[in-house]
């Protein structure tokens, strides 16, 4: 399909890549990997025919059809969103445009028997036949399908582009690429603007696809659902499995060990050939077996380990001080723009250290919130900070607030105060600005550079809370590795929005679901909600009545004693599901222990921890047990 050989570019005299050799094939699915600055983009580029290599060709086949979704993409304004979508449908719509200009003809004449008005009736009937190949008759319903797979209801469908942000006119660009049956797909980070319910949606096209795709993305499990072969740009090379991304990474693993080996013991044999090259050329005798060994050795090809980039940013976010038990509190929270509205009476508690995640679609109103914790904007309703509440924000689009004609440096130095000025080359250091690179310019810097120098900017501020807005968007693998790292370990309170799954997993305790202009608790991580919501759909007819029931006692003005009441209840009821889950889980653990008894007693017993770990899980299950009757009784008191 298509074939790269011995490419190479440089920037500044220093190579991206040099003299690289691979092949696109039909139904492969390309994970394009690699650290920020290491090529993966400028590689698209040249794939598409936007960049020239410097050297080395690209054989294509004839007619081969090339689809490149851009991070930088520029609408036409006036169009709606189903016009600008059909703009993926050239020759269907040239088709149409000949079929209209056919039927006028034939409308305004009347020469029925004339040659000219036959030759309007076979011209009508071949572009109506070119028409139905093409799928003129199916391309308005399968564009409404993609549409609302990537999350646009109906009623966006006729509204004009210029009124979406900037990720949903993405998510536009994204549904006529996937509309245009194009043989090769080049997908730059396309689930950057994508919420968790479009990007499952884009992972089972994806994996139905019959060409070519081949995705950037820092998304590791969007990577290893849809990805059937890893390619990897690292220092120049290119490193090609035909596995997975988490895959690829064990193999890469296991071949750099083999390698290791094999060095090894290649360089013992070539010190014990020189020693023995020493020892015949004292001798006279053994001069010409001494010559003999030499050329043996020439022609030795040694054994090189293939280099790994193992540079990565170092990040801790540190404690400023301690502050109160209830670090945020909100009563009543509603926000709209114009006629819209985005949160409905929300109320929301958040304790000292709790990690908590906001997930949902685009546009229902997470982002929203977190500026109103941060107090970037109005609002309706209470919102209370605690004590010694410091909070730290970074944005969504945070990189953009970075000026472009100011070097990484100075930025740095700008945002620091007197305490923090000393310390800004380390912070820098510390994120993988050293030697020149804190010279450039911020507008040369790539999205993960940048994402970079914005999370180094925020160390510059204390902070005990720490608010975060998609904060992996443009990351590399390794950085948002390193991210997660850090937020595990942060002693502070965490509120993250994110759509990353692979990233969210085991970092956040509670999820809060934004829908309908409410919000949804759930005592979990991302894995437990997705299972949640799982389950939640299946019983959506059963769930109706109850949602029926809340909206009624909704309605009603709750006094403020009433109001405690409720959210004690809430409390209550939010302690029960996590007790019940652990129970749960526990019990499922034990009779799985006590199958392995029944059917593998030696392999058990030869295990010294065994039986410790069995009794901890009994008289860790007793215990919750006893805490499950307590919140009985407790929430009895409430009926």
């Amino acid at each position: 399909m298509l074939n790269i050989h011995n490419l190479s570019i440089s920037f500044q005299g220093e190579f991206l890549f040099e003299e690289i050799t691979y092949r696109l094939g039909a139904g492969d699915r390309i994970g394009l990997v690699g650290k920020n600055g290491a090529g993966k983009s400028t590689m698209l580029k040249i794939l598409a025919g936007d960049l020239e290599a410097d050297t080395g060709q690209i054989a294509k086949e004839k007619d081969l059809r090339i689809g490149f979704l851009r991070q930088d993409i520029d609408f036409d304004e006036g169009r709606t969103v189903l016009e600008e979508s059909y703009q993926a449908f050239v020759e269907i719509k040239k088709l149409e445009k000949r079929l209209a200009e056919i039927n006028h003809d034939l409308a305004e004449r009347t020469d029925y028997e004339s040659e000219s008005y036959h030759q309007l009736m076979i011209d009508l009937n071949d572009v109506q036949h070119q028409y139905e190949i093409l799928g003129g008759y199916n391309y308005q319903g399968e564009t409404e399908r993609i549409l609302q797979g990537l999350g646009f209801e109906r009623e966006d469908f006729n509204k004009l582009t210029e009124t979406f942000s900037g990720g949903w006119r993405m998510r536009i660009e994204l549904a006529k690429l996937l509309l245009q049956n194009n043989d090769i797909l080049l997908l730059d980070e396309p689930t950057n603007h994508l919420d968790i319910e479009s990007i499952i949606w884009l992972e089972d096209f994806l994996k139905s696809y019959s060409g070519c795709v081949v995705i950037v993305s820092h998304d590791k499990m969007f990577l290893d659902n849809v990805t059937n072969r890893t390619i990897e740009i690292s220092l120049g090379k290119i490193y090609d499995y035909p596995k997975p991304y988490s895959t690829y990474l064990t193999l890469r693993k296991e071949r750099r060990e083999q390698q290791f080996a094999a060095q090894k013991n290649q360089q013992k044999e070539i010190e014990h050939t020189e020693k023995l090259i020493d020892k015949f050329k004292a001798k006279a005798s053994k001069a010409s077996m001494a010559k003999s060994l030499e050329k043996k050795l020439d022609k030795i090809n040694r054994i090189e380990v293939d280099e790994d980039d193992n540079s990565v940013m170092t990040l801790n976010f540190p404690v400023s001080v301690n502050p109160g038990k209830v670090v945020i509190e909100a009563e009543n929270i509603s926000k709209s723009y114009g006629n819209k509205n985005v949160l409905q009476h929300i109320d929301l508690e958040i304790e000292r250290n709790a990690k908590t995640a906001f997930v949902g679609q685009n546009g229902q109103g997470k982002s929203t919130l977190a500026k109103i914790i941060v107090g970037e904007i109005e609002y309706q309703g209470k919102l209370k900070l605690g004590h010694n509440v410091q909070i730290g924000y970074f944005a969504q689009n945070q990189a953009e607030y970075l000026d472009g004609n100011k070097t990484v440096h100075d930025t740095m130095l700008d945002a620091a105060n007197e305490k923090t000025r000393t310390k800004v080359r380390d912070i820098l250091g510390a994120f993988l600005f050293r030697g020149d690179d804190v010279d450039k310019y911020v507008k040369v810097l790539s999205g993960g550079e940048r994402n970079r120098l914005a999370l180094a900017k925020m160390l510059l501020e204390p902070f005990n809370v720490l608010v975060m807005d998609e904060p992996t968007n443009h990351l590399d693998i390794q950085s948002k590795n390193v991210l997660k790292e850090a937020l595990a370990k942060f002693e502070g309170t965490l509120i993250l929005v994110s759509h990353d799954r692979d990233f969210l997993q085991g970092l956040t305790h509670t999820i809060y679901e934004f829908k309908d202009h409410k919000i949804k608790e759930y005592l979990g991580d991302i894995d437990y909600y997705l299972q949640e919501r799982n389950i939640e759909n299946l019983r959506e007819a059963e769930k109706r009545t109850t949602v029926k029931k809340e909206e009624n006692s909704l309605n009603e003005k709750p006094t403020k004693q009433s109001y405690k009441d409720q959210k004690k209840l809430k409390s209550l009821n939010n302690k029960l599901s996590n007790v019940e889950a652990k129970i749960s889980k526990l019990e499922k653990e034990i009779k799985e222990d006590d199958v392995e008894l029944a059917t593998n007693y030696d392999k058990t017993v030869a295990d010294p921890d065994f039986f410790t770990r069995y009794e901890a899980k009994k008289e860790e299950l007793h215990t919750l047990m006893k805490d499950w009757e307590e919140i009985q009784e407790r929430l009895e008191q409430f009926n």
